[in-house]
């Protein structure tokens, strides 16, 4: 597996191992030791599966506190996925980082604790598949507008399908700092 750096200290993606014959292939997803080796050094304790067709944005969503580090990988069809740094005093608060995930390139994106988290699909449908550090928590839910001009995220769709929610979330120096994790150390 190789590790390769973002823009955004500690989000990662991560490129695994494929073995690949006549028959198809084998890869590990994840394997708890390898991932600590390479710094993603959390335990995470649920699982999630989404859906959704293309042109769909989901995001940005974090959650504070009970901060959620998550592993994201593509089932099928592909994704443009974004990490936003929402960490009040970090030297990056309020830059992004993305990459594309697909089947095709096996990627996956580690976002860490502190980050608001969101995707758009750019194939004709998409199962996404991601780990998160911690249980999903209706009352520490938060989000920031997928807009954000001060964000300034190069969405790769043109009139994006948002859920509502989605679409009512404030830009990010509209929040309450409260409502936002602070930078460790």
């Amino acid at each position: 597996m190789k590790v390769l750096p973002t823009s955004l200290k500690d989000v990662l993606i991560i490129i695994p191992q494929i073995f690949q014959d006549e028959r198809g292939f084998f890869m590990e997803t994840y394997q708890q030791k390898r991932y600590r080796e390479s710094g993603i050094d959390c335990t995470f304790v649920q699982d999630n599966l989404s859906y959704s067709v293309q042109n769909t944005l989901r995001g940005l969503h974090y959650q504070h506190p009970c901060s959620q580090a998550k592993l994201i990988e593509v089932i099928k069809g592909e994704i443009f996925d974004v990490a936003v740094d929402i960490r009040r005093g970090s030297q990056t608060f309020g830059e992004w980082a993305g990459v594309r995930l697909s089947d095709e390139n096996k990627r996956q994106l580690f976002v860490p604790e502190g980050f608001a988290h969101g995707f758009c699909v750019l194939s004709k449908k998409a199962v996404v598949y991601y780990k998160c550090s911690d249980f999903y928590s209706p009352e520490n839910e938060g989000g920031i507008l997928w807009a954000d001009p001060q964000i300034g995220i190069s969405w790769p769709v043109q009139n994006p399908l948002i859920s509502q929610k989605d679409s009512m979330y404030e830009i990010l120096n509209n929040i309450p700092p409260e409502r936002l994790p602070v930078m460790e150390g």
